[in-house]
């Protein structure tokens, strides 16, 4: 039989079950809160970009710009053209002078076809020959192709004959014959005066004959009289005005004195011709 205070002695309770705890609602996440990631998240990577499409037919692709380029300043007006005198003396650009007319008209005992022939086909450059220069030898006799070897061989001159015309006496070739150098087919400088600027702006024509001790012969000087004419017409007016005779004396820079074309050249009926 069980005691007062079993029996008073409740009896022992089962445990209430444990109820789970409900979750807590998650907060809304504001707009800014969806834009600005967290930090401690790597950032997603960007999507590929898609393949650029192809341009219309209508749409002309855009041309690249460049810079303005710089305004260059206007140039000075000028009143007239100037001769432009380059260090060989003439214009190179000027053109090329065209044969006249002349010699159709004329008849001529020295100058024979051929002979005008081979002075018209020479590519004359407009404005070049000024001047025209007489020379002599100094020897007895001789012609083109004696004075050829002598410059070359003797004189070393690379373009030989200095002269761009001699006229024979007679005795190596005929009295008045007229033979042409090579300097005038090739229309270069001569070599004949004592002037690089000279040179390349005169002509000379070389007479075979020791003028300080003899004279020209009378068919020398109706050749030289015949050559000169059709030169100045062959390279024309240079501001209106022929190309200028001159003895070599007479143009030879002072610094270097020359007594050529001799003592006994007759001057005075050169320059009764020509001046």
């Amino acid at each position: 039989m069980k005691s007062r205070e079993e029996a008073v002695q409740p009896a022992p309770k089962k445990a209430a079950p444990q109820q789970k705890p409900k979750p807590k609602p998650k907060p809304h996440p504001s707009p800014e809160s969806k834009k600005a990631p967290s930090t401690k998240q790597a950032p997603p990577s960007a999507p590929p970009k898609p393949p650029p499409a192809a341009p219309s037919a209508n749409v002309q692709p855009k041309q690249a710009t460049q810079p303005p380029s710089p305004q260059k300043p206007p140039a000075a007006p000028t009143e007239e053209k100037q001769l432009v005198v380059e260090k060989s003396g003439y214009d190179s650009k000027a053109g090329l002078q065209s044969p006249g007319f002349f010699s159709w008209f004329s008849r001529w005992k020295y100058l024979s076809k051929s002979l005008r022939e081979q002075i018209d086909k020479a590519p004359v450059q407009k404005a070049r020959w000024r001047y025209i220069v007489v020379h002599n030898s100094g020897t007895r006799q001789g012609n083109a192709k004696a004075f050829e070897y002598y410059h070359t061989n003797v004189r070393k001159m690379p373009n030989g004959l200095a002269y761009h015309f001699v006229i024979g006496n007679g005795t190596s070739s005929g009295d008045g014959q007229i033979e042409v150098g090579s300097r005038w087919r090739r229309q270069i400088n001569g070599g004949h005066v004592h002037s690089d600027y000279l040179n390349n702006i005169a002509l000379g024509i070389c007479l075979v004959g020791d003028y300080n001790h003899d004279k020209p012969t009378q068919k020398q000087l109706e050749s030289l009289d015949e050559l000169i004419r059709y030169l100045r017409q062959r390279v024309g007016k240079i501001d209106s005005k022929w190309s200028v005779v001159k003895a070599h004396r007479e143009i030879n820079p002072p610094r270097w004195p020359t007594d050529c074309p001799g003592n006994d050249f007759p001057y005075t009926w050169l320059h009764n011709r020509f001046d």
